[in-house]
C-alpha cells in the first residue's frame, strides 16, 4: 500500500503539511469562521510539521493581533487580510495585477500577497477600468512584459475581456462584490467574465483574490520550470 501523506490532527482541525509537495501550494489557513486561538494553533501546527511558511487568509484585526503576539516578527498585511510566519521563497517571473477601480483594491491586495507568499513577482496598476478605456490601452506595454495578468473588477466586470483582447498572456479574472444594487454583490461581474467575448480568460469566484493568485503563480512557476 502506498504511504499516505501526513496529517497533523489538532482535534478541531486536520492539517495537511505535505500539500505543497503534491500541488506546489501549501495548506493555507482560512481564518474566517475560526477564533484567533484556532488560527494561531493551525499556523503553529503547520510550522511544527516542518512547513517553512505558515500562512493564513481572511485575517481580521483580532486574529492579526493574536498572530503578532505569538510571533512578533510575523508578516501581517491588513489591506490583504493575509498573515504569514516565515520567509516567502525568492520570487520568479512577473504577474501584472490590474484593478478596474480603487474600490477593488482589497481583493487585489490579496492577489499580490498570495503571489508574494507563492514566490512569484508582481506589479500592480490600479484604476484602469473601461469607463476610461484609454487607461487600459496605456498599460498595453506592461501586458506584453508580464508572464500572466490578473484583472480585478466589479460593477459590470468588463475589464478582463478588454485586457484579453490586447495580450497573448493568460488573463485570470476576479469579480468583486463592488457595485450598485443590480450588480448583485458581484454576480453581474462574475457572469460577464464567464461569458467574455475574448478567449483566454480564466475566472475565479467573487472576491477570491487568493484563488486568482494561486492560479497565476502556478502558471508562472510552470513556465519558468519549463524554460529552465
Amino acid at each position: 500500500m502506498t504511504d499516505l501523506p501526513r496529517t497533523a490532527d489538532l482535534g478541531f482541525a486536520r492539517l495537511d503539511p505535505d500539500r505543497a509537495a503534491r500541488t506546489g501550494t501549501p495548506e493555507v489557513v482560512y481564518a474566517a469562521g475560526k477564533t484567533p486561538a484556532e488560527t494561531v494553533a493551525c499556523l503553529a501546527g503547520l510550522l511544527d510539521a516542518g512547513v517553512p511558511l505558515a500562512w493564513a487568509t481572511r485575517v481580521d484585526e483580532e486574529t492579526a493581533a493574536a498572530i503578532r503576539e505569538r510571533w512578533p516578527a510575523a508578516h501581517v498585511d491588513r489591506g490583504a487580510r493575509v498573515a504569514w510566519v516565515g520567509t516567502p521563497p525568492e520570487p520568479v517571473g512577473s504577474v501584472l495585477v490590474l484593478t478596474a477601480g480603487t474600490s477593488d483594491g482589497g481583493v487585489a491586495a490579496e492577489v499580490a500577497a498570495t503571489l508574494t507568499a507563492s514566490g512569484v513577482g508582481w506589479r500592480r496598476v490600479d484604476d484602469v477600468g473601461v469607463a476610461g478605456v484609454h487607461r487600459v490601452l496605456a498599460v498595453a506595454p506592461d501586458l506584453a512584459a508580464a508572464d500572466a495578468v490578473v484583472v480585478v473588477a466589479g460593477m459590470d466586470g468588463a475589464l478582463p475581456s478588454v485586457v484579453a483582447g490586447l495580450t497573448d498572456r493568460l488573463v485570470v479574472a476576479v469579480p468583486t462584490s463592488v457595485g450598485y444594487g443590480a450588480a448583485f454583490e458581484g454576480l453581474a461581474a462574475l457572469l460577464t467574465m464567464l461569458t467574455a467575448c475574448a478567449p483566454g480568460v480564466l475566472v475565479v469566484n467573487i472576491d477570491n483574490g487568493f484563488g486568482a493568485g494561486v492560479a497565476a503563480a502556478r502558471i508562472v512557476r510552470s513556465a519558468h520550470r519549463a524554460a529552465g
